[in-house]
């Protein structure tokens, strides 16, 4: 039996994670991961430069991968960025190219990941410039990052949130209420708070019968088990959170029995449901692709939502290890005009090493935790 605190099998890391140069059946879109758009010769400027590739855009990540090697590739989850932005440029070979600048932080480093699109021709690159249009390469991408930052209600548990109107629930888009259980006490002090229990799809909230912004939004994306256990009030429903959503142990009592077991197989049935076709929230109704196809999924009309990794692309030998290819995306917040080459190097009791000064804020552990 795996232990309480044990990650579960199911459980969704690639919105909120940044991997690098990981094995092609990581890149796999996973259940509920949808395929919205595909660009086809995209450069990673920063990590691999003059080396075009493809940049998929899910409803979870970015996902960028070499035509050259199949070692070199890119997955950067939804949540973990912090601003993006295209810039354009003007080149006497290729005219006009757009840039998408992406800024993250994962594990308390922060990366700049910056994907140039190598198809723009010169003559379009100069009407765009003339005209002063707006960039499209990218439109896809920008639109999909703020309909995940819309949606946080759907994966991310929430602790006394404008959720309740007149004792009813507010719903999500695409969200439906199963059941509705009055009489269930939340022991989150030493007196419990009756409340009640609105099961949907996709998450399970209680709010105080008195007070309608004293209540919790728990999405089954984020709850690792479900059971019924003792407590100082008696039997009581317990539901365990992820790590990545703090890890919370929270206790809800039923008076009666019955209800409570009947609850408790409610509630696990449901995130069983769930977690076999999870439901991420990212409304891509709307997104066109690249192409300017859309159907009625959101998704590429000539894609079934996966896409093929080729098994037989050559692995080309690079010099990089893994620490100088991460420090290409490390995004420096310093002086520009400190001479880096120069810096004095200083002893790192982590790894008994001599190594160049690290940022301000930055750890040895951290680069490594990314790694």
């Amino acid at each position: 039996m795996p232990s309480p605190s044990a990650e579960s099998p199911h459980a969704v890391w690639q919105d909120k994670e940044i991997k690098f140069d990981v094995a092609p059946k990581v890149l796999q879109l996973r259940s509920g991961e949808l395929l919205i758009d595909e660009l086809q010769n995209v450069e990673d400027t920063k990590g691999n430069n003059g080396d075009g590739g493809m940049l998929c855009v899910t409803n979870l990540r970015l996902i960028w991968r070499s035509k050259r090697t199949k070692k070199a590739n890119l997955s950067i989850g939804w949540g973990s960025v912090t601003s993006m932005n295209v810039k354009s440029s003007q080149s006497r070979v290729r005219g006009v190219q757009d840039s998408l600048y992406v800024m993250t932080k994962f594990n308390g480093s922060r990366f700049e990941f910056i994907f140039t699109n190598l198809e723009r021709n010169k003559a379009a690159g100069n009407a765009s410039m003339s005209n002063n249009s707006p960039n499209k390469s990218f439109l896809t991408t920008q639109h999909v990052q703020k309909a995940y930052d819309k949606s946080k209600l759907f994966r991310d548990l929430k602790l006394r949130g404008s959720l309740i109107q007149n004792d009813e629930l507010k719903l999500l888009k695409g969200e439906e209420v199963y059941n509705k259980i009055s009489g269930v006490a939340n022991l989150s002090n030493q007196r419990g708070n009756d409340g009640v229990f609105h099961l949907t799809n996709v998450r399970l909230v209680w709010h105080a019968e008195n007070a309608e912004n004293f209540n919790v939004s728990i999405p089954y994306m984020q709850v690792q088990s479900v059971a019924v256990r003792d407590s100082k009030f008696g039997k009581a429903l317990v539901v365990t959170t992820s790590k990545r959503s703090g890890g919370y142990v929270l206790g809800f009592k039923v008076e009666d029995q019955k209800k409570l077991n009947d609850v408790h197989k409610e509630v696990e049935a449901l995130h069983r449901v769930f977690t076999k076709n999870p439901m991420f929230g990212v409304d891509v109704s709307e997104v066109r692709g690249s192409n300017g196809q859309l159907n009625k999924q959101g998704l590429l009309d000539n894609d079934s939502g996966q896409y093929d990794i080729d098994d037989d692309v050559e692995i080309v030998d690079s010099n990089d290890t893994g620490v100088d290819m991460l420090r290409k995306y490390y995004a420096e917040q310093g002086d520009e005009n400190v001479d880096i080459a120069n810096l004095e190097p200083v002893f790192d009791p982590t790894l008994g090493l001599a190594i160049e000064p690290l940022p301000e804020g930055t750890t040895t552990q951290a680069l490594w935790n990314v790694v």
